[in-house]
């Protein structure tokens, strides 16, 4: 994936790669804290369809981190995306993971990788280098969430937060301002569905963004840690409590409110719908921009979209500034061979990366900004501020699922969006694959 827009796709659905039942298991052998040698090289590992990182650590190679590529020279090799977490997995088993890699597709590969020593916790050494506080609050809370940890183990080369973005002459149109709470929104769309405006552009096809609505639901009713409490068998998704999420979104789909034949609807559709002023709102995360600033795609113009975060629910446990957020593909740091080499590159990356690839590839980091440019779409700037505001962030509905959870989950999506399947039966069939694993 040569640019950024086009790796968009990839974070619809997050990497989850197959391990085989023969996979060599993970060892702790040999992690040690490392010395100061490298042999002369700086070696990372990606993903053969991304190639915003390397080109990005390149052009770091070539002017900030100038004296790092001369100490310790950036060495690049990739493997293909659908082999990823295999690889991975055989370099760990040899205790040979490269100096910097993108993490493991699937959370919980990245957990062992944490649990035998192998990667280095980054919290510790940022505030050695004294550049802790060049990794943003909602980007730092992400990752820490998604492994299920205290402390810091990947770096976020890309953050994308997630939200309503809305069609801001419809709403006027019909005097509607961006909704705040959940009521506000249902009371909206029933406004729009009145005088023939479609309301929600959805890709019900694929389920995943109707999915990401019963998440965020959760999270602002039950609080940030709720399908935490899931994953850790505290809770079921079959708890009245979770199941009236599910059919809250599910009266939507009753309703009509996402359009006819919506389970047909794919997402290249759905965001064509949005972009030619045939709805009123779209769920979507930021990488969206890429398509809201492209006027060959966007006949609204890129001045008529705005963002809400995703409302409040009234007596709910959650903060409206807990913004839903992914970190695309993070990069980890293997503990052996980390030395003084490793360190300053480190060091310079997390100081560079986000002016560089926001400059180079209009990608958003959970990196801190130096010199933001002052010519951004007002829709990148938004996000930039959302981005800076939130004190942390929660993550999407499927994050901590199994993978067969993960399917069941977004297969069945498109049922809530048409009305056809009822929140409890949803759920009842999201639980169900969870539990078998």
């Amino acid at each position: 994936m040569t640019t950024a827009p086009k790796s968009r796709l990839r974070r619809i659905a997050p990497l989850v790669a197959i391990v085989g039942a023969g996979a060599l298991m993970l060892t702790a052998c040999g992690s040690g804290s490392g010395g100061s040698a490298s042999n002369g090289q700086f070696t990372y590992l990606g993903q053969t369809e991304n190639t915003t990182i390397i080109g990005t650590l390149k052009d770091l190679a070539k002017n900030q981190c100038a004296p790092e590529e001369k100490a310790a020279k950036l060495t690049a090799d990739s493997v293909a995306g659908t082999q990823w977490d295999q690889k991975l997995q055989l370099l760990a088993g040899q205790d040979a993971l490269s100096n910097m890699s993108m993490s493991a597709g699937t959370p919980s590969l990245m957990k062992q990788f944490i649990d035998a020593g192998q990667v280095v916790d980054l919290s510790a050494e940022l505030d050695k280098l004294g550049v802790a506080d060049k990794i943003l609050p909602a980007a730092e809370s992400t990752i820490k969430a998604l492994y299920g940890e205290d402390k810091l183990y990947s770096l976020p080369t890309e953050l994308n937060i997630e939200g309503f973005w809305y069609n801001k002459k419809l709403l006027a149109d019909n005097g509607i301002d961006a909704p705040a709470t959940w009521d506000d929104l249902v009371a909206a769309a029933g406004t729009l569905q009145d005088a023939g405006v479609q309301p929600f552009a959805a890709d019900g096809k694929d389920g995943w963004p109707i999915t990401r609505l019963v998440g965020d639901y959760i999270a602002r009713d039950l609080g940030p840690d709720a399908l935490k409490d899931v994953a850790d068998g505290k809770a079921k998704l079959t708890d009245d409590e979770y199941v009236k999420a599910a059919d809250e979104v599910a009266k939507l789909g009753k309703a009509g409110y996402f359009g006819d034949a919506v389970g047909s609807v794919d997402y290249n559709a759905a965001m064509n719908e949005f972009l030619t002023g045939k709805a009123a709102f779209f769920y979507m995360g930021s990488w969206a921009l890429a398509n809201f600033n492209d006027a060959t795609q966007n006949t609204i113009g890129a001045d008529n979209i705005g963002y809400a975060p995703f409302p409040a629910v009234e007596g709910g446990a959650g903060a409206i500034d807990q913004v839903p957020a992914n970190v695309g593909i993070p990069v980890m740091f293997a503990k052996k061979g980390f030395g003084d080499d490793q360190a300053a590159w480190l060091k310079c990356i997390v100081s560079n990366y986000g002016d560089t690839v926001l400059k180079d590839s209009g990608v958003v980091s959970g990196f801190a900004l130096d010199n933001p440019p002052t010519d951004l779409p007002e829709t990148t700037q938004t996000v930039q501020q959302v981005i800076k505001d939130a004190p942390s962030s929660i993550l999407w509905f499927e994050a901590l699922f199994t993978s067969k959870g993960t399917s069941v989950s977004q297969t069945n999506g498109g049922g809530l969006a048409n009305g056809t399947l009822s929140g409890a039966d949803f759920m009842k069939l999201v639980q169900a694959a969870n539990d078998e694993g």
